[in-house]
């Protein structure tokens, strides 16, 4: 699968963990094909799971926020991906990101 809507900024803590944010902004029409995006990030990121989904400062490895912002007519779409710096790599590689 190749990603067309969203493209992932990614930014490392130091410490093993990273973070990869993706905002698309599309106009209304466009917002079934954003998700579907988002859908299958989501559904690979499952399959490919190092551990328990849940906020980091709960025990969680790895965890994900979607945010969906409307403005007339244009639609936001923000997923925000956080877990292990390997993990996050390998599954964008995988999805073409």
């Amino acid at each position: 699968m190749t990603l067309t809507y969203l493209i992932f900024d990614a930014s490392d803590d130091g410490e093993g963990t990273g973070s990869w944010e993706a905002v698309a902004s599309v106009r209304r029409e466009q917002l079934p094909a954003v998700m579907a995006e988002v859908d299958a990030v989501l559904q690979r990121a499952e399959r490919r799971a190092p551990g328990p989904r849940g906020p980091l400062d709960d025990d969680g490895v790895w965890d994900a926020d979607t945010q969906v912002v409307e403005d007339a007519a244009w639609t936001e779409v923000t997923l925000t991906l956080t877990g292990p710096w390997e993990w996050g790599e390998a599954l964008l590689a995988d999805l073409g990101g």
